[in-house]
């Protein structure tokens, strides 16, 4: 039996509980030797719009939130990522040697592995898990940006705002969210007195709390 020794343990023991069932061992241990761990604080930029792309982010842990922009530079929140997910516009971009079209900003503090993307197309042709992971990991964001475009165009702004809500509140695993209105209309692409309205209306609905800077989530 193959024995294998990763460069870094904290991070192997992460992509084993996440892939065992997934990943063949020496595939968990060849992405902890060829990857890159590096920490972030809450609210780094890990990539921004126009950014040339050679490496592929894998989350180890923490949360990261993908946004676009439009010409006037008006951001709008596309998906999040977690632990063991990454992110497949990134991975268009490494593979097709494009320029980045979104900005990755970290949700909260985070440690993410970056694979240089030699490593990702010898795997696609040595691992049958890797193409899998990587095709269902397009197909997942792809579901998740139709979502955005569908709350985007069908939805009222007060449907957006509790999906936005609940969203985080699921992604940080707590009914507590440290956040401001300019940074929910901000993300919602829309104005923080709007918001603020909303906001406001939730709050006599007792579907949430507020207080400076954190919103309680109470039957949202």
């Amino acid at each position: 039996m193959s024995s294998f020794i990763p460069f870094d343990i904290h991070c192997y023991q992460k992509l084993l509980a996440k892939f065992q069932d997934v990943f063949e061992p020496e595939l968990i241990n060849e992405i902890c030797e060829s990857g890159k761990l590096r920490s972030f604080d809450r609210d780094e930029i890990l990539m921004d719009i126009g950014m040339v792309i050679n490496e592929m982010p894998l989350v180890i842990s923490g949360s990261v939130k993908i946004m676009t922009e439009d010409d006037q530079g008006d951001e709008l929140l596309l998906y999040y990522l977690e632990l063991g997910d990454t992110c497949a516009i990134t991975l268009n971009c490494c593979t097709q040697q494009q320029k980045s079209s979104i900005k990755a900003i970290t949700e909260e503090s985070c440690e993410l592995l970056f694979i240089p993307i030699n490593k990702m197309d010898d795997w696609m042709v040595r691992y049958k898990s890797w193409r899998a992971f990587v095709l269902g990991s397009y197909n997942l964001r792809l579901n998740e940006m139709l979502q955005s475009i569908d709350h985007l165009v069908f939805h009222s702004m007060e449907d957006r705002v509790i999906k936005y809500l609940s969203d985080k509140a699921g992604i940080s695993k707590s009914n507590s969210l440290k956040i401001t209105h300019s940074q929910i209309a901000n993300d919602l692409h829309s104005s923080r007195v709007v918001i603020s309205r909303i906001m406001k209306k939730l709050e006599r609905e007792n579907k949430i709390e507020q207080r400076r800077n954190l919103v309680m989530m109470l039957d949202v």
